[in-house]
């Protein structure tokens, strides 16, 4: 993570957010602050209401209750899947998102090329993502979310399905792409490696309540309770198994 300065005031603040689905609470009183380079971790177990805070965060939700400060509007967004349009090329797929900025193609191409060289796809523009592998795949997305030079960059369990070795890739280009941009990075994941390698800091839910925060090294070393559960995968511990699905 980038130096802090002084007084500085962060890209995304997240103030007493609350969230339910009928009669089901999903969020109960979420807050936390993420600055300009730097790689927040949410992490928890599922239905704790990580996914629900990306939602939230990217206008698709509204808050029962709380406030979202974003000083950027131009949010990035990486799928758990690599959501790209096998009918398209890989530099078509990156075009869309560039599409309201009314650019001349060869600006465009410029953008689209550079992206893709910043992800280790150079050359790749006229591909078809079904010739992609899943690695491949998932760095185009990466590089679809940050055509658009995103000041906040969500990240929606990134390396999901994918092999140690390739998560260590996927991971590897978060890290780069977080120091090269500058951005305020959130990744929602449950994989060991990628909150323990890639956040600078991670927050830990459960039930719909941020419940520790620290670092990574911190967590892994935790005596707290739910940390510890978490960290270690133990059965014992007040994170029941199966008791928040969904």
């Amino acid at each position: 993570m980038s130096p802090r300065k002084p007084n500085e005031e962060p890209v995304l603040e997240l103030k007493n957010i609350h969230k339910s689905f009928g009669d089901r609470q999903i969020l109960r009183g979420v807050s936390f602050n993420v600055y300009a380079g730097e790689m927040l971790g949410l992490i928890g177990p599922s239905g704790c209401g990580k996914s629900t805070i990306l939602k939230i965060i990217c206008g698709l939700l509204e808050p029962d209750e709380g406030e979202v400060i974003k000083r950027s509007d131009e949010i990035g967004l990486v799928f758990q899947g690599s959501a790209l349009l096998n009918s398209l090329t890989v530099r078509e797929n990156l075009a869309i998102a560039l599409q309201r900025r009314k650019l001349s193609k060869t600006e465009e191409n410029r953008i689209i090329s550079e992206r893709l060289k910043m992800v280790g796809l150079e050359g790749y523009e006229e591909y078809s993502p079904t010739k992609l592998s899943g690695g491949q795949q998932k760095r185009t997305s990466f590089a679809r979310a940050i055509v658009n030079d995103p000041k906040i960059i969500l990240y929606d369990e990134p390396t999901t399905g994918l092999d140690p070795v390739m998560s260590t890739i996927i991971e590897d280009y978060m890290i780069e792409l977080e120091q090269k941009l500058q951005a305020a990075c959130i990744v929602v994941t449950h994989q060991y490696s990628t909150w323990t390698r890639a956040g600078d800091r991670i927050l830990l839910m459960h039930a719909g309540k941020i419940v520790w925060e620290g670092t990574p090294e911190e967590g892994i070393n935790s005596e707290d309770q739910y940390m510890k559960q978490f960290a270690h995968a133990t059965r014992e511990g007040p994170m029941l198994a199966g008791a928040f699905e969904g």
